[in-house]
């Protein structure tokens, strides 16, 4: 199925087609290691995380890099601030980054390239702009002239007067022209310094990704992703200092994703509302921030409330749930080490193979559905539709006295093939441990089993209970239960 993804340089989507016949380069700025991240930098790293899960599934070999800015002023305060390094600032959050993604199902990037460990392959970059005239030297710094690079604004669609300027970009004296951005920053007494042509100093932000993105993908990549907000300025720097250099294009598609809004306020410091990963892990399962993410296409704005986080967690119980019940009863059956029928075609064309012809075109059509809404840039809220119908179909068929093993592991196949993408049940359904809250749906819908006279159904559960450690009492009230 052809992949279309919305292009922010054209503003349209198109169909997707990178330079080598079934691989991908794609590049994802990343994180600024100087605290914790917070749920907007989370958004990215599921999102493109997704991205490179559905590639992958496509059949493509997916080269992903994320970056980590190991040094900029803001390690440089923490460093003061802590009494520490920056080295030393810089290690402490990219392991506390590593166990956020962790965490969250993230699956590792190809490569996660540390500016410090680029330093010349950065004073090479600057220094091939300079011999072509794009960039200056002025009192230890050294500039971009942005009025040399004829398309600059192509990316955010504005005009070089239009551009607004300040973010992480100084103006002053030693500029030619107020639009100029740095690329390598003179070293303030007592700051972190590397020796250069120019003498000690540090790059500037936006050069890193463009000297990195080379280095390891070479002169265009397939995809170049972040968020909205990095658009303008660092991504419109990097198409300019990298199209001076190579006169070739950076980047064939550019992904962004929309902002995340807590409360429906903008998530910002002045404000305190930010909330940190580990917070939000502290109170709530990964598997529904993901969800909570995925709810909402990439592109648009999205509303963090405890309110969506909490439908967020019910809806992961429900897939969670489901897993559970179809391996249950699939070794019920003394099934579970059969692998035959109905586990061969997971992919977008296989055919399935329920025992069931109906079910068989229901499954199908629910299965090329998940893949039109991914291959339709990304469509992830259509494609978790998609899944919740398959639950459905599940949950309806596990009602039945009599289960077959092929229709049971079709079900499990086709649920953990879609996971595969979504990356909701990361340790898969039954390794996860029942929540209060799913012990009951589960004694309730025994309790239904039993007055439907279905006992084979209720044994089941109680079964199934048994073996997450579950006991259940009958008393005069109802039916308890307590923990082995």
């Amino acid at each position: 199925m052809m992949i279309r993804m919305y292009n922010t340089l054209t503003r349209a989507k198109e169909a997707f087609e990178p330079l080598e016949a079934g691989k991908v380069k794609m590049y994802v700025c990343g994180p600024t290691v100087y605290d914790y991240i917070h749920i907007g930098n989370a958004r990215p790293v599921i999102f493109f995380d997704v991205v490179r899960r559905y590639l992958e599934t496509a059949g493509y070999e997916v080269t992903y890099i994320v970056n980590f800015t190991d040094v900029d002023d803001k390690l440089i305060r923490k460093a003061e601030q802590l009494g520490t390094t920056v080295p030393e600032v810089a290690d402490r959050f990219i392991a506390a980054f590593n166990d956020d993604i962790e965490a969250l199902g993230v699956r590792k990037a190809t490569l996660n390239p540390r500016v410090t460990d680029h330093i010349g392959d950065i004073i090479s970059f600057i220094e091939g702009l300079i011999a072509k005239h794009f960039a200056y030297e002025s009192g230890g710094d050294v500039y971009f002239r942005t009025s040399r690079f004829e398309e600059y604004g192509k990316l955010s669609h504005q005009n070089l007067e239009e551009l607004q300027f300040g973010i992480r970009i100084e103006v002053g004296e030693k500029k030619e022209n107020p639009q100029d951005f740095v690329l390598w920053k003179s070293a303030k007494p007592g700051e972190i310094f590397w020796d250069s042509p120019w003498g000690p100093g540090r790059p500037g932000w936006h050069i890193e990704c463009s000297a990195m993105a080379r280095k390891y993908l070479g002169d265009t990549l397939d995809i170049h992703g972040g968020g909205h907000d990095l658009q303008f300025p660092h991504h419109e720097c990097e198409v300019a200092q990298s199209e001076s250099l190579t006169g070739k294009p950076l980047a064939r598609y550019w992904l962004h994703n929309g902002y995340i809004h807590i409360n429906n306020e903008k998530m910002s410091k002045s404000l305190g509302n930010g909330i940190t990963v580990q917070e939000l892990l502290k109170r709530t399962k990964p598997a529904a921030v993901r969800y909570f993410m995925l709810s909402t296409h990439y592109r648009s704005p999205l509303n963090f409330s405890e309110e969506t986080i909490a439908q967020a967690e019910n809806s992961v119980e429900r897939i969670a749930n489901c897993a559970l019940n179809l391996e249950h009863r699939l070794k019920a059956l003394g099934s579970l080490a059969d692998k035959g029928d109905g586990v061969a075609a997971f992919s977008p064309a296989g055919e399935l193979r329920t025992g069931d012809a109906e079910l068989d075109a229901r499954l199908t059509e629910i299965r090329e559905r998940f893949h039109a809404k991914m291959s339709d840039d990304f469509n992830t809220p259509d494609a978790v539709t998609a899944m919740f119908d398959l639950v459905s179909e599940a949950n309806h068929y596990l009602k039945r006295e009599i289960a077959e093993g092929a229709a049971l592991r079709t079900f499990i196949g086709l649920i953990a093939y879609f996971d595969g993408v979504l990356g909701f049940l990361p340790g898969g359904g039954a390794e996860q441990g029942l929540r209060d809250e799913q012990i009951d749906r589960l004694i309730e819908e025994r309790n239904e089993a039993r007055k439907a006279k279905n006992w084979a159904r209720a044994d089941e559960l109680r079964d199934l209970l048994a073996s997450q450690g579950i006991l259940l009492e009958d008393t005069p009230q109802g039916i308890r239960w307590r923990r082995k």
